[in-house]
């Protein structure tokens, strides 16, 4: 073999990986890494802006449970990745971020003032899984590999591997040994002991109330139908983390939406066992603690996951379990049925009436969409795009009321449709994360709900779509106001004039009104097609049109700026930020 750079190493390794599109902005200094992307047969989709490529990495990484890949140039570019990496590493999805930086010599460290450089390990390193540079040639493959090796250990997240540019593009003359897969990582999942299972079988079948508490480590270990055939094989009701929305279909009898918070609360309180699987029970999930759970007197629990780190971490744990979350699945569901346990009964009593107590609070929530004045009640748009788009069709949901409403008028039928950040709330992510899942899914149906405020970060990623021939359907909830913001320092400034009016005048609250952007037009302005929509009425048929068309669409949607201030479930939302009163 002739000559080879560093770029088609990695290239090359990448390609043995089984990764077939990566996602960055074209940039000199990996060019060697470009050519060997071309080479390999790897497509190259780029976006306009670097974060959106680390989001695009995640979006497909979680829904396809494969490796998400991007990469960014040196300074500026890593720069400009920096909240994708942050983003992506808190949410969990398995990422691998290749970088570019300086030559060596002149950096690691700093020689002095040195152009387009900062110290790009050292600021990834402390919001990612893992952080290494290659400063040498021959370490190149030895420091991919173990980035490698990283990202399928444990709980996902970002690994990140840095090349100096004259590296990544010089050439040696001899390439270096391939390494099958297999020789430098795990192939086979982490399996709990078989005392362990039967040890959870025991506790779970003498228990008068199991409930099972799932959280995202469902979604990376792609244990759906483990999970609900679990959960049917002990009749058990099943709650999940917010980031583990609909891993059971939501119209199961078993799923307790997170959306109805009091009925989860109430779940927690009146179970006796809880298979916690796949969750660290984080702040949204009131930390595991009372008065939101029972306390660890009445409620005994079993946690099994992949991060030893978290097991007991946040409540105590009465079995805790180190094993892949479908594998361990699958042998409970074994030992349950060796034991005379069988599927397809009717749910137990209790567990009927947890249905009834959700069935009564939607039709409270439906009750909204009796109002069909204009500019439209929020409730409507995600209840449009329900009814008339498909149970796959994947759903990303951005914003701060803008996601509240999105979540609580969409059900879950089909496991893994969702995609937010749900731990990080952070907005305009979904703009790429679409992108992302259509690059994923191109003959599946991609929409984004999302507000003109989260929106308004990244617009431009609508030329991305069209570019690479992406099918999106973009609906912006337009009320022109940082709503959530708005309504807090509503209270905060004059809440009881807030209970009375609704809202305050303008001048009362500080810069929480917005500008009109016509995000049809802008749109249009990008090759994309853009429609503008104010009446509930004429949602319906705008949604057909873009489910019908041929390429992106962008539906500027008037909501009612009062009412999408008004979000279900804030009160809730604002007590999961205080510390839970029980112990």
């Amino acid at each position: 073999m002739g000559a080879i750079s560093g770029g088609a190493i990695l290239a090359r390794m990448l390609r043995e990986e089984g990764v077939r599109v990566v996602f960055g902005i074209v940039d000199g200094t990996y060019l060697g890494l470009l050519a060997g992307l071309r080479d390999e047969g790897i497509r190259l989709i780029t976006p306009r802006h670097e974060t959106s490529a680390v989001h695009m990495a995640g979006a497909y990484a979680r829904l396809t449970g494969k490796l998400g890949v991007c990469m960014a140039s040196n300074g500026p570019g890593v720069a400009n990745a920096l909240p994708g990496v942050a983003v992506e590493n808190a949410e969990g999805n398995r990422v691998l971020l290749i970088t570019s930086t300086r030559r060596v010599g002149i950096s690691y460290p700093d020689r002095g003032g040195t152009y387009q450089y900062f110290n790009q390990v050292g600021t990834i390193r402390a919001m990612s899984k893992w952080s290494g540079t290659a400063q040498s040639f021959a370490r190149i493959p030895e420091l991919m590999r173990r980035a490698l090796r990283l990202s399928y250990r444990g709980r996902p997240g970002v690994v990140h591997l840095d090349v100096p540019e004259n590296l990544i593009n010089g050439k040696e003359k001899d390439a270096p040994a391939f390494w099958p897969t297999g020789s430098y990582r795990l192939q086979h999942a982490i399996t709990a002991p078989t005392e362990q299972v039967g040890a959870a079988a025991d506790m779970l079948l003498s228990a008068k109330r199991p409930m099972i508490h799932a959280g995202s480590g469902i979604i990376h270990g792609r244990a759906f139908e483990e999970l609900r055939e679990v959960a049917e094989l002990l009749g058990a009701p099943v709650t999940t983390s917010w980031a583990a929305r609909g891993v059971l279909s939501e119209d199961s009898p078993l799923a307790i939406p997170m959306i109805h918070i009091d009925l989860n609360n109430r779940v927690r309180n009146e179970s006796d066992v809880c298979l916690v699987i796949g969750s660290r029970l984080g702040e949204t999930d009131w930390w595991g603690k009372a008065p939101y759970w029972a306390p660890p007197s009445k409620l005994r629990l079993i946690q099994v996951d992949l991060d030893e780190e978290v097991l007991g971490m946040n409540r105590p744990t009465d079995l805790a379990i180190f094993s892949d979350a479908a594998v361990f699945l699958r042998a409970l569901a074994t030992e349950l049925k060796r034991r005379g346990k069988s599927s397809g009964q009717e749910p137990p009593a209790h567990v009927r009436n947890y249905a009834k107590a959700a069935a009564t609070a939607r039709k409270k929530l439906d009750a909204d969409l009796k109002d069909r004045s204009e500019p439209m009640h929020p409730a409507h748009v995600s209840t449009a795009c329900r009814e008339f788009l498909p149970d796959d069709a994947i759903v990303v949901m951005d914003g701060g009321n803008t996601a509240v409403w999105a979540n609580f008028y969409h059900e879950v039928r089909i496991p893994n449709t969702v995609l937010s950040t749900f731990k990080f709330g952070m907005l305009g992510a979904g703009v790429a994360q679409a992108l992302g899942a259509a690059a994923a899914f191109p003959d599946r149906t991609v929409y984004c709900l999302i507000g003109d405020g989260a929106f308004g970060f990244h617009p431009q990623e609508v030329e991305t779509a069209v570019r690479n021939n992406m099918k999106v359907i973009f609906l912006v909830y337009c009320d022109r106001q940082w709503g959530m913001v708005k309504m807090t320092q509503q209270f905060a400034f004059r809440p009881i004039k807030t209970m009375i009016k609704k809202s305050l005048d303008p001048g009362e609250t500080i810069n929480a009104d917005l500008g009109e952007i016509r995000f049809d037009l802008l749109a249009q302005s990008m090759g994309a097609l853009g429609e503008r929509v104010s009446n509930p009425d004429e949602l319906p048929a705008a949604i057909e049109r873009a489910r019908k068309a041929t390429k992106t669409t962008v539906i500027h949607v008037d909501v009612n700026p009062v009412r999408h201030m008004w979000a279900p479930g804030l009160l809730a939302f604002k007590e999961m930020h205080q510390e839970p009163r029980g112990k």
